[in-house]
């Protein structure tokens, strides 16, 4: 039974399946996450969701992402800048597909 599922949120979309580790956008939540924006499950493809499908996950950790550097430049200019940015994220197991 592995059920592929593909679901939304955060703005994004991610292919999971039941096991799969998957780091999200943060959410505020702890414990179990359900999330019923599912675009498609195995073959069957939601217009724009599918009825009923679910995606059921557990939250390990809240935490932020590896860090990001932009380097801005312009030539001739003397003009350098250095900025970083470090993600916040939420590390999901998914434990259950519903359809």
């Amino acid at each position: 039974m592995s059920n592929t599922a593909i679901f939304q949120t955060g703005g994004k979309q991610y292919r999971v399946q039941a096991g799969d580790i998957v780091k999200v956008e943060r959410l505020n939540a702890d414990g179990t996450v359900e999330f019923d924006q599912v675009l498609m499950l195995d073959d069957q493809v939601g217009t724009p969701f599918v009825d009923g499908a679910k995606v059921v996950a557990q939250v390990l950790e809240q935490k932020r992402g590896d860090k990001v550097l932009v380097f801005k430049k312009k030539r001739r200019q003397n003009y350098r800048r250095t900025h970083g940015h470090r993600q916040y994220i939420t590390v999901l197991k998914i434990t259950e597909i519903k359809g």
